[in-house]
C-alpha cells in the first residue's frame, strides 16, 4: 500500500468476466477481463481500498497469532488420526439417515487444506484435526458432506438441505472459517 490514493498490485488478465480483488501475504492482486482499461481497474481498487486494508490487518493478526503456535508431532497427529476414526463414523451414521442418504467408505487423512470432502462414488474423506475442534463443527462437517450425496454442489438447494438437517450450520461453518487456518498451520509446519 502507497500513502494517499494509490495502491500498489499485481494485475492479472484473463477471460474472466468481471473484476475480482485477493489479499495476500505477498501483495493484493487484481484479476481483470482482457477489455477492462487501467482506468476502471484502478477505480475498482480504489473503491475497495478499505477491504482491502482491513484484510490486510487480518493477515497481521493471523500471523501474530501463529507465531504462538506449535507444529504438531507425528505422534500426535496419529493420536488424532485414532480418534477420528471412531468418532467421525458414529456421526456419519447418525446423520446418513436423516439426510436419507448412503455413503461409501469413510477414510481420516492428515490434510493441509480440506476438512472433508465426498466423492462422486460417495466416499468420504475427513481431516484427522477435526478433533481440535467442538463437537458442533465436526457435526457440520459431516452434514456438508453427507448433503453432498444429494447435490455434488454449492447450490442454494445445498445450503438449505444442510440448515434443514443442522440449522446451526452456518455458526459453526463461520468458526471454522475464522479458527481453522490457525489449526491447520500446525499440519502445514511440519
Amino acid at each position: 500500500m502507497k500513502s494517499g490514493d494509490t495502491v500498489e498490485y499485481r494485475l492479472i488478465r484473463s477471460k474472466r468476466r468481471t473484476l475480482g480483488l485477493e489479499v495476500r501475504p505477498e501483495g493484493v492482486i487484481v484479476r481483470a477481463p482482457l477489455r477492462v482499461s487501467k482506468a476502471e481497474i484502478n477505480e475498482f481498487v480504489l473503491k475497495n481500498k478499505a477491504w482491502i486494508e482491513k484484510q490486510q490487518v487480518k493477515m497481521e493478526e493471523l500471523k501474530k497469532r501463529e507465531e504462538g503456535v506449535a507444529p504438531l508431532t507425528m505422534d500426535e497427529i496419529r493420536l488424532l488420526a485414532e480418534q477420528a476414526s471412531k468418532v467421525i463414523p458414529e456421526r456419519v451414521r447418525h446423520y446418513a439417515p436423516l439426510i436419507g442418504v448412503t455413503y461409501g467408505r469413510i477414510t481420516i487423512r492428515n490434510q493441509r487444506t480440506k476438512w472433508g470432502s465426498c466423492s462422486a462414488q460417495g466416499n468420504l474423506n475427513f481431516n484427522c484435526l477435526l478433533m481440535l475442534t467442538p463437537s458442533e463443527v465436526q457435526d457440520a462437517v459431516v452434514v456438508h458432506e453427507l448433503c453432498h450425496r444429494k447435490y455434488l454442489d454449492h447450490s442454494p438447494e445445498f445450503y438449505r438441505e444442510v440448515e434443514r438437517v443442522y440449522p446451526d450450520y452456518r455458526k459453526w461453518d463461520s468458526w471454522l472459517k475464522q479458527e481453522g487456518n490457525l489449526l491447520m498451520r500446525r499440519m502445514k509446519r511440519m
